[in-house]
């Protein structure tokens, strides 16, 4: 945890339902996959010849965040169809339910948070972690009565509060972790935080409506958005010096499959490179891309995208990956395992590396290339 990355790289409730049941892009039922095997389309402008794709039809998991904006960028920038996928984008609540997905064969690719990823692989699910997807994005908000008429405060406003989160997530284990270093207790009581646990982020979110809720976890959108709906913000992990570029939701695949279709999520890379080359370069467009999927306030998305909190990348970044499985499991979270058997940066590499050749002066790409090279 003490770690650190460059970071250069890097309305009454807005329905959170609508979070939920905004993703305009995507499908509630997942389609059946195709084996098809065809040659991947030439990239415009293209020289390199590609290998050809073992299969070109693609289902990818997600979770109502901002933070997955990379898989929208590269749907709707047409990234996807440049690399010969049709990539078919469906909408889950949680983690346990995109692993499922990936297990059942309903799902070639998730977005998992990384602490998830990172517990499943150590109850023996053969799930690797190949790519990258956010980094940051986190924090708690509370009731505005509970800060009436201070001008500062920290975790510690939580003692003697109820809090909303979800068993098994960055958040969850964020929270902990600042608990810990405050010396602060879980449990009930005046002088201790106590956790109530929640399926989702969605629901956790939704549990402020009660009045026994008295804070919550929330992942990007919903910090922003409970901030606009007059919710105080208690912490964003990017300001507290334990969380800083914390790796969060990982690009995670059936280990199997990796090794199965290389060239297939090889180009999936390819697209997730040049979505995000495309959100460093036309802002205002990505928050209209993101906005077809999370349907709030291009403001909010704005603000999440590009206010500094969390970023988007596509870099696998094992040593901020391991790092952090260290410290979850040094808080009791999850028991140690062999990550390098489940941790794969060839595609990331091979694809990076890709672009690069046909782009030897692509300011982007080499930068990405910079910090890949100082943090596999």
């Amino acid at each position: 945890m003490n770690r650190k990355i460059t970071a250069a790289l890097l309305a009454a409730v807005l329905t959170v339902s609508a979070l939920a049941g905004c993703n305009n892009a995507s499908t509630d039922d997942t389609s059946s996959k195709s084996d098809t095997k065809a040659s991947s389309s030439a990239a415009s402008g293209d020289s390199t010849e590609k290998a050809a794709l073992e299969k070109t039809s693609f289902n990818l998991g997600y979770l109502n965040s901002t933070a997955h904006l990379l898989g929208f960028v590269a749907k709707e920038e047409g990234f996807f169809e440049e690399e010969g996928l049709d990539v078919t984008l469906t909408l889950f609540s949680s983690a346990a339910e995109l692993s499922t997905g990936l297990e059942s064969d309903k799902l070639d690719v998730a977005f998992i948070g990384s602490v998830p990823s990172l517990t499943f692989q150590s109850q023996g699910h053969d799930l690797t972690i190949f790519g990258g997807e956010m980094t940051n994005g986190h924090g708690y908000v509370i009731k505005p009565e509970f800060v009436e008429g201070l001008s500062d405060w920290d975790v510690s406003i939580l003692k003697g509060r109820n809090v909303a989160s979800v068993k098994n997530s960055v958040q969850d284990a964020e929270l902990q972790i600042l608990l810990k270093d405050k010396g602060i207790e879980i449990g009930e009581g005046e002088d201790k935080v106590n956790i109530v646990y929640f399926d989702s982020q969605k629901d956790a979110y939704n549990a402020l409506q009660n009045d026994t809720i008295d804070a919550a976890s929330a992942y990007s959108p919903y910090t922003s958005l409970a901030e606009s709906q007059g919710y105080k913000i208690v912490y964003r992990c990017s300001e507290e010096e334990l969380l800083k570029n914390q790796p969060c939701c990982r690009q995670v695949a059936v280990t199997e499959s990796l090794s199965k279709y290389p060239n297939s999520y090889k180009a999936f890379e390819r697209a997730l490179i040049k979505a995000y080359k495309f959100t460093q370069e036309n802002k205002e467009q990505t928050v209209k891309d993101v906005k077809k999927y999370i349907d709030i306030d291009e403001e909010l998305i704005n603000t999440e995208i590009y206010g500094g909190y969390g970023t988007s990348v596509p870099d696998p970044d094992k040593q901020g990956t391991v790092a952090l499985k260290d410290s979850i499991v040094e808080l009791g979270y999850t028991e140690d395992y062999d990550i390098d058997k489940l941790f794969n940066t060839d595609i990331y590499k091979d694809a990076l590396a890709s672009l690069i050749e046909e782009n030897p002066d692509d300011k982007v790409y080499e930068e990405l290339q910079k910090h890949f090279d100082e943090f596999e």
